[in-house]
């Protein structure tokens, strides 16, 4: 008797495992036709993660300069760039208190090119332009600093001199366009960096077609003279600023190129309307205004000729001489570019764009 009761447990204590399996078993099942996500664990898991990386990456935007200024929040030598670059003419211009801090040569912002302060898109945009240096640059056919690229600038968009590498006013600069870089996501760099593509036309700048687009679509704002308009009380800052003249970038400029002005154009004009997402001028349009406008005289650029050592590498719409070819001077400041393109291809095995 005590052998059977002694079986009978193990016995009942399986059966009972069994049965509880089998309820289980029956709820999975009901619960599986009811709602069979819920034994998706891993997928969930999976879905939330991307969920969170995708909010992570549009949380992310261009830091709000106003704001940032407004607030007090910025560093003290950031806040002393912002003013160099969004009021230049009088931290280092002709309108500068002081005369040793009179770089530039113009009444121009650095932010007149370089939009929505420094973060706009398609606008040679500062946002982690600093972590793009040292790079090669060939018009001066070497590997060059960040402080070497501001310093073109300051020779060439606003035709004055260079600022000393070792200045505060340059270590400020510098401060600024590194604070606007921060905790930049890498699947965002592309966006910040340099112009939107222009598909060049197979004819030459129309200089007439060029003076219609401008009178339509430019001259609202930087009036028919090209003259642009000055911000009232401003000490020589501009609302829109002058095209052509004596107070604008000089013919060493990359902007006085044309392809490298049509692709600005594309992207950022008109001026509060086009972006590098959804421009409004055509890839045409904005070649054949690009090229109005550099029509016009400008201060001039002294020893444009020792720019690019290596003249194969001169981008084919510079309008000055020397080339590495055999095109004339009109052709490389109006086009057509197919032509010049084709030869470096065929001479050098150099693809040129630009």
């Amino acid at each position: 008797m005590k052998e059977i009761r002694s079986l009978a447990a193990p016995l009942f204590y399986a059966f009972s495992a069994f049965l509880g399996l089998i309820v289980l078993l029956f709820v999975g099942v009901f619960l599986y036709s009811e709602d069979p996500s819920l034994f998706r664990v891993k997928q969930k898991m999976a879905e939330a993660s991307s969920e969170s990386e995708a909010e992570t990456e549009t949380e992310w935007a261009p830091k709000d300069v106003q704001a940032a200024l407004t607030s007090g929040e910025m560093d003290e030598m950031v806040e002393y760039g912002y003013h160099l670059v969004a009021e230049s003419a009088s931290y280092m211009g002709p309108n500068a208190e002081d005369p040793a801090m009179q770089f530039a040569g113009n009444t121009l912002s650095c932010t007149n090119c370089h939009l929505d302060y420094g973060t706009k898109p398609g606008s040679a945009s500062w946002v982690g332009v600093v972590d793009r240096f040292p790079q090669f640059r060939g018009r001066e056919n070497r590997e060059g600093t960040i402080e070497d690229r501001i310093n073109g600038c300051m020779q060439r968009s606003m035709n004055g001199n260079a600022l000393p590498e070792d200045s505060k006013a340059m270590k400020a600069i510098v401060a600024y366009m590194s604070w606007l870089g921060e905790d930049l996501p890498k699947e965002k760099e592309k966006m910040y960096k340099g112009f939107v593509s222009v598909e060049l036309p197979e004819e030459a700048v129309d200089l007439e077609r060029g003076k219609a687009i401008y009178t339509k679509e430019c001259a609202v704002c930087h009036q028919d003279n090209g003259q642009g308009v000055a911000a009232a009380g401003s000490g020589g800052a501009w609302v829109y600023p002058p095209l052509w003249g004596d107070d604008t970038y000089n013919d060493g400029a990359g902007m006085h190129r044309v392809i490298t002005a049509a692709q600005f154009i594309k992207a950022n004009m008109p001026f509060g309307v086009a972006t590098w997402e959804e421009p409004k001028l055509t890839d045409e349009e904005a070649y054949h205004v690009a090229g109005y406008i550099n029509s016009f005289t400008r201060p001039e650029k002294p020893n444009k000729e020792a720019d690019f050592p290596d003249r194969k590498l001169k981008p084919m719409s510079t309008p000055y001489g020397p080339w590495a070819d055999n095109f004339s001077a009109e052709q490389h400041k109006y086009g057509p570019y197919g032509p010049i393109a084709e030869f470096y291809m065929e001479e050098y095995g150099i693809k040129k764009s630009k």
